[in-house]
């Protein structure tokens, strides 16, 4: 099943469910979905990576307007966006943990040839497209650079 059908699926059960703060982060979801497909130049059709690519974009907003509410002491709308964050991360795929993320860096720091900081930018041209959806931009650029330093 395509993550848009397994939204709209889960979406139907949030309406009957009367779940609000559920309905709002899929119909976030699915709206992001149509936006994409019916965009000027798109094909009318999303395969699983660009979908994917939607969702953590969604889930980067929820995260950073969390930070900012909870910077403002604004309890009450970081709740919100807490909760809709919840809901997005179920369709993400699981974090890698630090040690992963070292363990594939390092072999595509080898792959690449990399020997210091200047080959920066080299490393994180591979290491993005490798660990898309895997690692967030930030971490992966922070390993990097404390790999490529030491």
């Amino acid at each position: 099943m395509s993550l848009e059908a397994r939204i709209m699926e889960d979406l139907k059960a949030a309406m009957k469910a009367k779940d609000s703060q559920r309905m709002a982060a899929l119909r976030s979801v699915k709206t992001a979905i149509i936006n994409a497909k019916t965009a000027e130049g798109a094909s009318g059709q999303l395969d699983e990576a660009a979908e994917l690519k939607l969702v953590q974009k969604l889930a980067k907003q929820r995260q950073d307007a969390l930070d900012i509410y909870k910077e403002q002491g604004r309890e009450d709308l970081a709740d919100t966006e807490a909760a809709e964050l919840a809901v997005l991360q179920q369709y993400l795929p699981k974090p890698m943990d630090d040690a992963e993320l070292e363990a594939r860096l390092k072999e595509i720091i080898a792959q690449t040839g990399a020997s210091g900081p200047a080959d920066m930018g080299k490393v994180m041209g591979v290491a993005t497209k490798a660990l898309a959806g895997k690692a967030d931009g930030k971490r992966i650029s922070a390993k990097v650079r404390e790999l490529l330093t030491a």
